[in-house]
């Protein structure tokens, strides 16, 4: 068994390490979110706290870790025989890997008894394992949809329910859930986030004399863990006791009413959704009495609890910086305290000035506001005599702040796909849901027992077989078939010329395409940005799974200029080559926000095998936009024309992409289900 590094000789983190000891004190609190930036020692922290849990009594025998003071009535390997009494074992931490299968997390048919003795057994999954423990998921970010919906479902009931395959088990399943994340590789599903009971952020000390520590014990761990394990060790019994002393004192801990208001205060002003969040904060704050070896929660208690428990839960936009305004939440405080005379129904329970205002309506001097947010949320004066202003070939006028983004109708890719689990386009997944099964073509990946069974059933009396069991051969053999959505690379070339800020138009323009990458955000797709103006096209945004950097590049987009169209269309289709060759199973989506009036004739190269030609600006962009056709990439153009006189090139472009093209109009959820409504009304 490998050392883990001790707990107790991490530098700094402070947050995480209280975030954690809380959960060892109190698993009632419901588990820790970290998130922040890679090699900051996420993992190394969540695995230092599985030494430092007490021991678990289970029955002896159960694999699904009962406790013999209160055993499951409906545990598979019940009804325990109690006369023995329990045995302790360390707390388990079992890990959660990002690919894991299905079967693999809820369990399955035991195959091996099914073939050998003919019976329904059913195998025990890493629910199983982690009940009573923590089970912890690094990146879970990058987790399959599907397992998030088992994850969600066990974390909610407290239990797993497995129906497959012949086999109907429900056993307990209660667990730490701990996950680490780092956020430029794509956000978490809103859903599983409030599963989270904390969540902290974590960032690399810029103070020398810590990283020269960081450094220093990290080597000599490297060079010898035991060692450097024992001269740590009096320091974790220390801690491992002091937790322990914290779980006796935990039952005697009061809450008292005025600490109930506080709670209360806070969720209300930071406009929590649901009740979850007042519980959490709750025992958080109950907890951290508990570890200061008090027995009555005090207002620092809950001070620092919803520092913890509330930053993933506040409402904010997908784009919105975490973090919690401290400001905000001492003077949800400092109200509160006027509650305990007048608790009347005039008080303070929408925000801190008493008049509900919803966080993105912060002042722009927030210091937990970023600074594009107010530029969207205030009229740019700027940016408006900007629009006006004259939009000559070298003109540049400053970014425009975007509009408000709306639920956009969805576009998909055709066809079946073979890409990575998301939840965009139709797809043939490894881990999908099982729609079917066929024979194998070439190696046997998942197999399809109940199909591979009804297959071999028939011909056992044939092959000899007269007891229990079964004979299987290799024409038996089932693949399964599945089938579900996979998420796509969605590339947005945007038109920035002077064109497009004529008549105001980049701010609608803007929050459209805020609006796709809010889409792309909840469908879990790597993004692009490709913008075009003056003389030429650039990668504003290299393909990520971070959409927020998406947002950033685009609230500082300049525009004025020229429209290189063609220059634009050729950057994309370099783009996508490149990323092709990155990851060829994931099929790309471009999406052409332009008006279509390419008035730039600046020769480019890539139109013509090459070589650098000059040629009428529509006809390039014309043939560049039949190269992109002939490679069957999937293709939206966003027809941003406005005005009563329209040319329709955007419509034209589309038609030489072999794919669609939509207003901004058109581009809104609620504008196509209008659509259908008014044509069933005149049907």
């Amino acid at each position: 068994m490998s050392t883990h590094y001790p707990f107790t000789a991490i530098v700094g983190m402070d947050d995480l390490r209280l975030a954690l000891l809380l959960n060892a004190v109190s698993p009632a609190v419901g588990g820790v979110l970290v998130r922040g930036e890679k090699g900051t020692a996420k993992s190394t922290a969540v695995r230092a706290l599985s030494a430092l849990m007490p021991p678990v009594e289970v029955v002896p025998g159960c694999r699904f870790s009962c406790d013999p003071r209160t055993p499951d009535p409906g545990c598979p390997d019940g009804p325990h025989d109690l006369a023995d009494g329990g045995t302790d074992r360390p707390a388990r931490m079992v890990e959660l890997p990002v690919g894991a299968s299905e079967d693999r997390l809820v369990g399955a048919l035991d195959i091996e008894r099914a073939l050998a003795e003919g019976e329904k057994a059913f195998e025990p999954g890493l629910l199983a394992a982690a009940h009573r423990g923590v089970l912890y998921v690094d990146e879970v970010n990058l987790l399959h949809d599907h397992l998030v919906d088992l994850l969600l479902d066990a974390a909610a009931m407290g239990a797993s329910y497995v129906e497959r395959e012949g086999v109907s088990v429900r056993h307990a399943a209660r667990f730490l859930l701990v996950g680490t994340m780092n956020p430029e590789e794509g956000e978490l599903r809103p859903q599983l986030l409030d599963r989270f009971g904390l969540t902290v952020e974590v960032s690399a000390s810029r103070d020398p004399g810590q990283r020269v520590e960081v450094v220093r014990r990290r080597l000599a761990y490297d060079e010898d863990p035991a060692a450097f394990a024992a001269r740590w060790a009096a320091e974790e019994d220390e801690l491992r006791q002091r937790i322990a002393a914290a779980r006796e004192l935990l039952p005697s801990v009061r809450l008292g009413d005025a600490a109930l208001r506080q709670i209360a205060s806070v969720c209300a002003a930071f406009e929590v959704d649901g009740m979850r969040a007042d519980i959490v904060t709750a025992r958080t704050a109950t907890a951290l009495a508990a570890w200061a070896g008090r027995t009555e929660v005090l207002e620092e208690d809950v001070r620092q609890a919803a520092l913890l428990a509330l930053p993933h839960r506040r409402r904010r936009n997908p784009f919105d910086a975490p973090g919690l305004d401290e400001q905000k939440l001492d003077e949800a405080l400092e109200d509160s305290r006027g509650e305990d005379d007048d608790p009347g129904p005039d008080g303070p329970g929408g925000g801190p000035d008493g008049g509900g205002r919803p966080p993105q309506d912060a002042p722009a001097d927030d210091p937990a506001v970023p600074d594009q947010r107010s530029d969207e949320r205030q009229p740019d004066t700027s940016g408006d005599a900007a629009e006006g202003a004259p939009t000559g070939a070298g003109a540049e006028q400053a970014p425009v702040a975007a509009a408000e983004p709306f639920r956009t109708r969805p576009l998909t890719v055709a066809g079946l796909g073979d890409g990575v689990a998301g939840r965009r386009s139709r797809a043939r997944t490894e881990h999908g849901r099982t729609t079917g099964a066929r024979r194998p073509q070439g190696t046997l990946t998942k197999l399809h027992l109940a199909a591979t069974v009804t297959a071999a059933a028939p011909h056992q009396r044939a092959r000899g077989r007269s007891g229990p069991g079964l004979v299987l051969r290799r024409d038996d053999l089932r693949q399964a078939v599945r089938e579900g959505r996979e998420g796509n690379l969605v590339l947005f070339v945007v038109d920035a010329s002077g064109s497009m800020a004529a008549r105001q138009r980049m701010a609608a323009v803007k929050g459209a395409v805020l609006s796709l990458l809010l889409d792309a955000y909840q469908r879990r797709d790597k993004v692009g940005l490709v913008t075009f103006r003056g003389t030429g096209a650039e990668l504003a945004l290299p393909p990520t799974s971070s959409v927020e950097a998406g947002a950033a590049r685009l609230a500082k987009l300049p525009t004025g200029g020229r429209t290189p169209l063609a220059a634009g269309l050729l950057k994309a289709r370099e783009v996508l080559r490149i990323e092709r060759l990155r990851d060829a199973s994931r099929r790309p989506l471009l999406v052409v926000v332009t008006d279509g009036r390419a008035t730039d004739a600046t020769a480019a190269r890539g139109a013509s095998g090459g070589r650098r030609v000059a040629t009428e600006p529509v006809a390039l962009a014309g043939h560049a936009a039949r190269l992109l056709a002939a490679e069957g990439v999937s293709s939206v153009v966003v027809d941003c024309e406005s005005g009563p006189v329209r040319l329709g090139l955007a419509g034209e472009l589309a038609r030489q992409l072999a794919g669609t093209a939509v207003t901004l109009e058109e581009l809104r959820a609620d504008a196509v289900s209008a659509l259908v409504r008014d044509v069933r009304r005149a049907a």
